[in-house]
């Protein structure tokens, strides 16, 4: 019989429980902070396969189709507090984002 190349200690680990993903971790190395037009904004990519809706971009008031890359953006500075600025996110083309500065 041929030895086995497999590491015994692989297969222990294999069986441990994975800890709970923490989604704020994961997500917080796509967003980033910006400045635009005097104001922070929270900018967050979304990839070709993440996006499944249309959306109209307020940049150029056209339709961002499912499939297509782009940001979500939103306050990081508003007054009315986090809740708030989430529920106003807006998606953009990511060069309407850009040309908007």
């Amino acid at each position: 019989m041929a030895p086995s190349h497999r590491s015994r200690g692989r297969s222990a680990r294999a069986r441990e429980p994975h800890p709970e993903l923490d989604v704020e971790r994961l997500t917080s190395g796509w967003r980033r902070t910006e400045t635009h037009r005097g104001r922070e904004w929270n900018v967050q990519p979304v990839s070709e396969s993440q996006a499944q809706k249309a959306y109209a971009c307020p940049g150029c008031a056209q339709e961002i189709l499912p499939g297509t890359a782009h940001l979500v953006v939103w306050r990081a500075d508003g007054v009315l507090g986090d809740a708030a600025d989430l529920a106003a996110r807006r998606h953009w083309h990511t060069h309407c984002w850009k040309a908007g500065r």
